[in-house]
């Protein structure tokens, strides 16, 4: 089936099952899978079609139910994949090759999904004006020493509330909303924008240090506009005392509907393989779940860390308590 047809039927009515096809729902743009997509057509003569769904995923497979044409929904942080959990619109799915090549800490206990790429959730420090050690865990941020020398983005934003859900998940939630607190009042400026725009910030003088993921050193370095920004600041790991640096992943999960299952389970398992994670690592500049697959040089250049042990469950478990402190600080009025 084509993709103009696929278009049709996302529309509409659900597509007939094709034993040689995969339905895709995503979050993650295009370009960023296709040549995932591509190679696994290729080795298996399986295709893809893959519908980019920014926003209202979850509201769009409840409403399509059991009609949904969608087999995978393939997405960012264990917000995103928590949601879809909680909506009801996804199966588990048994799988040996799924357990032996995603670590436990990266898919959901009860196996309705599974993380395919790892990011860390990292500070960028100039490297003019933020002195190497200054910075290294993750409660160094709360440190009057910063008045006025952060910028993020904003506090209710996905991959924010994660890293708070993590802080509350290590040291309790009176303690979690204290260092909220003291991250607010070190902020430079108002949150706004992502991540990229915090580096062009420190690029500008207006901060010294960010909050951001890893794999968008790896954007902007290959991006002629943003080159000067990545070269304006330095990569540093920050960890939780006495824990590790704060992990999120991309992950999929198979729908309740699924009309090409069997197909589907062919991808997800193939999405974990030495091959698809080296793809992953190369193109998307983010760390291979699989054990034993390298980073890319780039993402090796910016040197080894420890990652948290904590499960992305465990984290996500605290997702409501961290918004709720957010917003009780008002983090996005800024200091």
């Amino acid at each position: 089936m084509n993709r103009a047809l696929l278009a049709l039927a996302l529309c509409s009515t659900a597509l007939p099952a094709f034993a040689d096809e995969v339905n895709i729902y995503s979050h993650r743009q295009p370009s960023l899978i296709q040549p995932l997509l591509d190679a696994f057509t290729a080795e298996t003569g399986i295709t893809t079609n893959v519908a980019f769904v920014e926003k209202g995923m979850v509201e769009r497979l409840v409403a399509e139910g059991d009609r949904s044409p969608a087999d995978l929904v393939l997405t960012v942080d264990i917000a995103r994949l928590t949601q879809i959990v909680e909506a009801g619109v996804v199966q588990p799915v048994q799988s040996d090759v799924l357990e032996a090549n995603i670590p436990e800490a990266f898919r959901d206990k009860a196996d309705l999904w599974f993380g395919l790429t790892a990011r860390a959730r990292i500070v960028y420090a100039s490297k003019e004006r933020v002195a190497d050690g200054a910075v290294t865990t993750y409660e160094d941020l709360a440190d009057p020493k910063w008045k006025g020398k952060i910028c993020t983005r904003s506090g209710t934003n996905d991959y924010n509330i994660a890293l708070l859900s993590a802080y509350i998940a290590h040291h309790g939630a009176e303690a979690a909303k204290t260092w909220a607190e003291g991250l607010k009042a070190n902020l430079a400026r108002k949150p706004d924008g992502g991540d990229r725009d915090q580096v062009k910030a420190i690029w500008a003088g207006e901060c010294d240090i960010s909050l951001g993921n890893t794999y968008y050193m790896g954007q902007m370095v290959n991006d002629p506009e943003q080159k000067a920004w990545a070269d304006s600041v330095r990569i540093v790991f920050p960890t939780f005392e006495g824990a590790g640096t704060h992990m999120n992943v991309s992950g999929v999960a198979m729908t309740k509907s699924a009309p090409n299952k069997a197909a589907a389970l062919k991808l997800m398992e193939w999405l974990s393989s030495d091959a698809a994670q080296k793809i992953y690592a190369e193109t998307n500049h983010e760390f291979p779940v699989k054990p034993g697959v390298a980073a890319s040089a780039l993402v090796a250049s910016w040197g080894s860390f420890t990652p948290d042990t904590l499960a992305l469950t465990d984290i996500a478990a605290h997702r409501a308590e961290a918004l709720k402190i957010m917003e009780e600080i008002d983090f996005d009025a800024g200091s």
